[in-house]
């Protein structure tokens, strides 16, 4: 699919324009209206394509928790494997979609992994995640961004205390949630580890207050986050903060979302995957 295309719905999707602008400027690049109604059900989220791990696999116990956020009750998809071993806890952070079935999904893939898995739901506040997309990331818009950081870094203290815990914890996070993931790494000492996927870098400025080891994933033509890369990468150095960067060329912004037939990159979601659970698994398995 042509670049320009998929660097126009990025804006879209980030809420950079709303829907009647995208729609003209996509018709000015495909040469009429009716064409950009009938490309949009490709760009638009397939959840079909999302399961890659059955909410019915008989060897995890899944469901829904509740924690006390800084919010309030925070609403959260829960997943681990079956048995009564205590596990290392992992925090899914959402895209700025909200708890749709994909991160449902990976929050089952982290569970198969040997991981106590919450996907809280960030907008558990104002109602939760409704089952428009569209609407999500206007709500979401709607949140404090603070204490919404906040609600994940009571997630952290949930998962650290939880009785089926080490006491141990990290986050995974997903385009907006990857921001989310470095904010709780600056925020909080609790948390042992953070991959945040393609996510907005921190203000130089907080990096050194980082105590977590990061991994960190980036699409090689994602152009609008890469371009913090730079200034973020310096401050890691700078402050000695344990991390691994890696660029996965050809992909996109979004290119682990397997729901999204125009993001998606086997090869680095497949690679990206490898590389996240052996660092979990070094970092909060030792």
């Amino acid at each position: 699919m042509n670049q320009t295309i998929i660097d126009l719905y990025e804006k879209y999707t980030h809420d950079l324009l709303d829907r009647r602008e995208f729609l003209k400027k996509l018709g000015v690049l495909l040469g009429s209206a009716t064409a950009a109604n009938a490309l949009l059900p490709l760009l638009e989220t397939n959840y079909a394509r999302a399961e890659v791990v059955s909410k019915d696999d008989s060897r995890l116990k899944t469901g829904y928790i509740s924690y006390p956020g800084a919010t309030g009750e925070i609403r959260a998809y829960f997943a681990r494997r079956k048995g009564g071993a205590k596990l290392p806890g992992v925090i899914v952070a959402h895209e700025n979609i909200g708890l749709v079935p994909h991160i449902q999904d990976v929050t089952r893939r982290v569970a198969l992994e040997g991981f106590l898995a919450i996907g809280p739901d960030a907008l558990s506040p104002i109602g939760g995640t409704p089952k428009d997309s569209n609407k999500a990331k206007k709500l979401l818009k709607k949140l404090d961004s603070q204490s919404t950081v906040n609600d994940y870094i009571a997630a952290v203290k949930y998962l650290q205390y939880h009785p089926e815990s080490t006491g141990k914890v990290g986050i995974i996070g997903f385009c907006w949630g990857g921001g989310v993931a470095n904010q709780v790494a600056v925020k909080t000492p609790d948390l042992t580890a953070a991959v945040p996927f393609y996510g907005r870098q921190p203000a130089p400025k907080d990096v050194p207050k980082i105590k977590a080891s990061l991994l960190l994933h980036y699409g090689g033509l994602d152009k609008r986050i890469n371009k913090g890369i730079p200034a973020f990468d310096a401050a890691l150095q700078q402050a000695s903060i344990d991390y691994r960067m890696y660029m996965y060329e050809g992909a996109k912004h979004a290119f682990f979302n397997d729901d999204k037939a125009d993001r998606y990159h086997k090869g680095a979601a497949q690679l990206a995957w490898k590389r996240t659970v052996a660092f979990l698994t070094e970092k909060l398995k030792a």
